[in-house]
């Protein structure tokens, strides 16, 4: 007997999109299984037809893709290829993928790209081990006080920042590691201290340090994956309900949609 898979399960493990995304597009009637609109919770078996806005999702299971990639500054994290310098655009990668969430389009570092829907949910749930490293300049000379407050906490968007290891690097620049991804958190912080950040560098991503050149990608190794599972397994099992009520909004921000205008696309016609 075929095993059963719950619907948004199914559509995830194709690499077609995040589980979160998928129930999405099964909110909004976009989903048919043989030919009739699905529901939510339905389980399906790989002997049922399933389709995207028309289009058959395949039921085997592509070869998993782990992408580190440099992003510049002007690109936009986002899959909807009608925006201008739109992330899958400028890479060109001949296999859909899609970024694992976000990174300001006024600032560069590392980004992970990813047809793996299921890494995308564990990731973006991580409470513990999830560290994300940062270089950043501002427009005016760092003070002693000014990495003791930004480290022991800023109130922005209704909630008070996690602390957080800071360090002074030079006279404008300073280093910063979060274990959270508030909207524009950096230069929110910094705004209400007064800075403004005039560069924003990510450098690191859990167990992932940059070290290709901006506008390049390079395959993440199978002792880097592996690593990085065994990081967030076990905090990625941290239900999002336990997250200040900050936090789960953005993780809801930070899973980038598949846009009908993608999904209309053929990603065959890129070389």
């Amino acid at each position: 007997m075929e095993e059963l898979k719950r619907l948004n399960k199914y559509i995830a493990e194709t690499g077609y999109c995040s589980r979160r995304e998928a129930d999405r597009l099964i909110e909004e009637g976009r989903v048919a299984i043989n030919g009739r609109q699905a529901e939510m919770g339905t389980k399906v078996s790989p002997e049922d037809e399933v389709r995207v806005d028309g289009k058959l999702v395949g039921a085997k299971k592509e070869k998993p893709i782990y992408l580190a990639f440099n992003k510049p500054v002007g690109i936009e994290c986002t899959t909807n290829i009608e925006v201008k310098n739109n992330i899958v655009d400028y890479i060109n990668y001949p296999k859909r993928i899609f970024p694992i969430g976000r990174l300001d389009k006024a600032s560069e570092g590392l980004i992970f790209m990813t047809n793996d829907g299921d890494i995308v949910n564990k990731i973006l749930r991580a409470r513990n081990n999830h560290e994300k490293e940062y270089v950043v300049t501002v427009n005016k000379p760092i003070t002693d006080r000014f990495i003791q407050r930004m480290g022991n906490g800023i109130p922005i968007l209704d909630t008070v920042t996690r602390k957080c290891k800071v360090e002074q690097i030079s006279k404008y620049i300073f280093r910063i590691v979060l274990t959270q991804g508030l909207n524009r958190q950096i230069r929110r912080m910094c705004e209400y201290l007064g800075y403004e950040v005039t560069a924003l560098k990510r450098i690191r991503i859990i167990n992932i340090s940059l070290d290709v050149p901006v506008g390049k990608y390079r395959e993440l190794t199978p002792a880097e994956i592996k690593e990085l599972n065994q990081l967030i397994e076990s905090s990625s099992k941290t239900e999002e309900a336990s997250l200040p009520r900050a936090e789960q909004k953005n993780i809801k921000k930070s899973v980038i949609t598949q846009p009908k205008a993608d999904n209309q696309r053929k990603l065959g016609n890129r070389r």
